[in-house]
C-alpha cells in the first residue's frame, strides 16, 4: 500500500501521547490536572492507533502473511520480553520475575497484534457490520470473566479488537469523511466538553480504559457491560475527532518518523522506566508537564534516529540491512 503522509502523520501524534501518557502516569494520582490528562489520551490514543493497524491489514491472511507476521511480532515480543525482564532485574525494580506470556508492560501489544490478525482469518469472511457488532459483543462479555486478563494479553486482545476490525473495513475515502469542516469543528467542542468532564468527575478507575481486568477487578460486576458500551463509543467519538486534525500533507522529517513508530514503541520502556525507578523527574508546577512533554517528544526523536534504527533493526526486524548499508557507505567513502 503506497505510504499516505495522514497516516504517518497520525502515527508520529499517537507515539508522541503513547510516551508522554507514560511519563506523567506516576503522578497522576498527585494532581488532578495531570489525572485528567492522562485519562483523556487513554480515551482515544491506544484505540486510534489499533484503528489504523487494523487498516493497514488488508493482505491479512495467507500462510506467507503469518509467518512473516510472526517474524516481525512473536520474535520480537520473545527477544523484548528477555531483555525487559534483565533490565529491570538491574534497575532494581521490583516486579521484574514474571512469565514468558505475561507481557512486560507496553509488550502486550505485539501478542495482541499478532492475535488480531490471526483473528481476522475469521472474521473477515463475516460481513462488516455484523462482524464489527459480534467483536463488540466478545468484548463486552470476556469482562464478565475473571481468568480473562493480562496473561497472553487475553483481555486487551479480545477488548481492543473491535477497533482493529472497524479499521480493517475502513476505505481511504471513509477515514477522510472526519476532515470534513462540520466534523472537525464538532471534534472541539467534544474534545473540549470530554476534558472538563474528566477534570471535574474524575471516579472513573483508568482500568477501564486498559482494559486489562475484569469487571470484577473492577467493582462493577452487575453493570461492566454497560460501562465497557460506554467506554467503546467515548473512544469512538475521540478517535474520530483526534483524527479529524490530522495533517494530510507530507511535514517533511516528522512525516517520515511516523515509519518508525515500532521502535519508539519497543524501546522507550528502557527510558521510561529507568526515569520511573530513579524518581527523576516530579512535578510541582505547569512547567514541569510542558517540560516532559518536551522530554517526551526529545525521547520520540531520538529513537527515532538513524544510529538508533541501526543499532536496533537486528532486534526488532531481525535484518542487518541498516548495518550493512553503514559499512558499504563507509567503504565507498574510503575507496574514494
Amino acid at each position: 500500500m503506497e505510504r499516505n503522509a495522514f497516516f504517518d502523520n497520525a502515527k508520529v501524534f499517537l507515539i508522541f501521547l503513547v510516551v508522554f501518557g507514560h511519563m506523567i502516569q506516576p503522578f497522576v494520582s498527585d494532581s488532578k490536572s495531570i489525572e485528567a490528562i492522562y485519562m483523556w489520551i487513554y480515551t482515544f490514543h491506544m484505540p486510534a492507533f489499533i484503528l489504523l493497524a487494523g487498516f493497514f491489514a488488508k493482505g491479512s491472511g495467507n500462510k506467507k502473511y503469518i509467518w512473516n507476521l510472526m517474524k516481525k511480532l512473536i520474535i520480537p515480543y520473545f527477544i523484548f520480553q528477555t531483555l525487559y525482564t534483565i533490565y529491570y532485574f538491574f534497575i532494581g525494580k521490583a516486579d521484574w520475575q514474571t512469565g514468558v506470556f505475561y507481557p512486560q508492560w507496553s509488550l502486550w501489544f505485539l501478542f495482541s497484534l499478532f492475535s488480531w490478525h490471526i483473528l481476522l482469518v475469521l472474521f473477515k469472511k463475516i460481513p462488516a457490520a455484523w462482524s464489527i457488532s459480534l467483536s463488540i459483543v466478545i468484548g463486552i462479555l470476556v469482562g464478565y470473566f475473571g481468568e480473562i486478563g493480562h496473561s497472553f494479553s487475553l483481555s486487551r486482545t479480545f477488548v481492543f479488537f473491535p477497533f482493529f476490525l472497524v479499521g480493517y473495513w475502513l476505505t481511504v475515502d471513509q477515514m477522510m469523511v472526519v476532515k470534513k469542516h462540520k466534523v472537525k469543528v464538532a471534534s472541539v467542542a467534544v474534545m473540549a466538553v470530554l476534558f472538563i468532564l474528566i477534570y471535574k468527575f474524575p471516579e472513573m478507575d483508568s482500568g477501564w480504559l486498559l482494559a486489562s481486568q475484569s469487571y470484577s477487578d473492577l467493582g462493577a460486576d452487575s453493570f461492566g457491560g454497560a460501562v465497557r458500551l460506554f467506554v467503546y463509543a467515548i473512544a469512538a467519538i475521540m478517535t474520530m475527532s483526534i483524527l479529524a486534525w490530522i495533517p494530510k500533507r507530507n511535514l517533511g522529517w516528522i512525516t517520515r518518523l511516523g515509519t518508525r513508530t515500532l521502535y519508539v514503541y519497543l524501546l522507550h520502556g528502557f527510558i521510561v522506566q529507568f526515569l520511573r525507578q530513579f524518581d527523576l523527574l516530579a512535578v510541582n508546577h505547569w512547567f514541569d508537564v510542558i517540560g516532559i512533554a518536551g522530554l517526551s517528544a526529545l525521547i520520540v526523536l531520538v529513537l527515532s534516529s538513524k544510529p538508533v534504527l541501526t543499532i536496533s533493526q537486528p532486534l526488532i526486524e531481525g535484518r542487518l540491512a541498516k548495518v550493512r548499508s553503514l559499512f558499504n557507505h563507509r567503504r565507498k567513502g574510503t575507496s574514494s
